[in-house]
């Protein structure tokens, strides 16, 4: 018999006890979600994201050339919110590995966080939590009427359309172009197209067609559908169906926006730009179109160099670039149904209305509340933002510093030469706003916001004077 005491009943007992730590650590981490606020959710949602990106670009075999730590959360971020601005060459700094990791980061960034995780939900068991559906809700801004679940199949099966049939348009005539590759290309700028990401393997975006009708009316198609917003799809497919009489007020909303923006800006970048009044009347049509469409849905494609755009053009990108693209949708911005309701409260108020209407319709005043403090929101991180960057990027020009912010915020993607001379703490501070644009410009002030004050703290009101 063996003198040794037996340490199995002690290594059980530290087995078990770790168990009921961990189960003890889950527990606490639901409880943390199941009572954290949707616009929170979202914020953690894709920081998690970003966060994966970011490990995975820095992999040694994801890259083909060494690429700085900074880089590579920078890339990430961009591919994330769907920006499109890139501090090195995506197409000769990363492998196919590299590569095939931005797009499926721009996948995730486009569909968005609460509808890839929905959708695996429901693929699984049918139904959503309720801190899933107000998230859904928050995110994409859904009216009441619009059912998550039905939403959230809807974008999905639209997506996965819309890229096929971009990317097997695009094969065909990349490879009538000699394209390098024309099966990957075609695939990666169709979801890159359509989530309004911006992200090229080309290092000069789409410069060399900009002559090239059917490649760039393609890329605009697919970027329009995105940026238009998903909830036109559902809107449009229940009307189709009988199941509406008529589209929605948002929608006819949407689309009324979207076409006078891109006929507006069209024809001022015709007639304004010198570079583009130059060109052949077929060639000056296409090129001022494509400018106005990836300033307008925040794709940030370009076949135009945007460094020689002059400054009265340079106005109107910052008009759209603002405003951006439309609610449910891949891009970023204001939002074309905010502007809309700004629009609405300018012109009752100066015609002395009680009520506040757009088209011929009262808005609600959530709505207004949302669109007003949107703005406002707006404009704190944009003069923040260009205070900080004139601070680490001295030598930059006001406007080029300008144009990058609110291509950052906007998660636009287009840039004047700034974004590969930024210092690291200048590229920190862009990783803030395509972050903050991604997110949502309120939902992400949302997020951030401290607790509501208490009924007690709400009585003691005196205001001393």
């Amino acid at each position: 018999m063996s003198d040794e005491p037996d340490d199995s009943g002690e290594a059980d007992d530290k087995t078990v006890s770790r168990d009921r730590s961990l189960r003890a650590r889950w527990i606490r981490l639901r409880a943390v979600l199941t009572h954290t606020t949707p616009a929170k959710l979202l914020l953690l949602g894709y920081l998690s994201y970003i966060a994966l990106g970011w490990i995975l670009l820095s992999l040694p075999f994801a890259q083909a050339t060494a690429v700085p730590a900074i880089d590579n959360l920078f890339i990430a971020t961009s591919a994330v919110s769907t920006t499109g601005l890139v501090s090195v060459d995506p197409g000769s700094s990363y492998t196919f590995f590299g590569q095939l990791v931005i797009l499926l980061l721009i996948q995730l960034g486009g569909l968005g966080y609460m509808t890839v995780g929905s959708f695996v939900v429901l693929t699984a068991q049918d139904r959503m939590s309720r801190l899933r559906r107000e998230a859904t809700k928050n995110a994409f801004n859904l009216p009441d009427d619009v059912k998550p679940k039905l939403f959230i199949r809807s974008v999905v099966r639209f997506t996965l359309i819309c890229e096929v049939i971009g990317a097997a348009v695009l094969y065909v005539m990349f490879r009538q172009q000699g394209v390098e590759d024309a099966l990957w290309s075609a695939i990666f700028h169709s979801i890159s197209a359509f989530c309004t990401a911006g992200f090229s393997l080309f290092s000069n975006s789409f410069e060399s067609f900009g002559a090239h009708a059917g490649i760039t009316l393609t890329i605009s198609a697919l970027s329009i559908l995105g940026a238009m917003g998903f909830l036109i799809v559902v809107d449009a497919s229940r009307t189709l169906s009988g199941r509406s009489p008529h589209l929605g007020f948002t929608s006819k909303v949407i689309i009324r926006l979207t076409l006078l923006f891109l006929l507006i800006g069209t024809v001022i970048l015709m007639v304004v730009e010198p570079g583009i009044a130059a060109l052949p009347a077929n060639e000056r049509l296409l090129t001022a179109f494509f400018q106005v469409m990836t300033a307008s849905t925040t794709v940030g494609f370009n076949t135009y160099p945007i460094s020689a755009l002059s400054h009265s053009v340079l106005i109107v990108f910052f008009f759209l670039m603002v405003i951006g693209a439309s609610p449910a949708g891949t891009g970023g911005g204001l939002k074309t149904t905010s502007f809309a309701a700004l629009i609405g409260l300018v012109r009752s108020t100066l015609k002395g209305r009680d009520r506040i209407r757009f088209f011929k319709r009262e808005i609600p005043l959530q709505r207004l509340q949302d669109a007003t403090a949107g703005l406002a929101y707006y404009l704190v991180l944009l003069a923040g933002a260009m205070f900080l960057l004139f601070l680490t990027e001295a030598d930059a020009a006001f406007d080029v510093v300008m144009f990058e912010v609110i291509s950052a915020l906007g998660t636009v993607g287009l840039s004047m030469g700034l974004t590969g001379e930024l210092s690291d703490l200048g590229k920190l501070i862009v990783v803030g706003l395509m972050t903050a644009g991604r997110v949502g410009i309120l939902t992400f002030g949302i997020a951030l916001a401290t607790h509501d004050e208490s009924r007690e703290e709400e009585q003691d009101n005196d205001l001393v004077l």
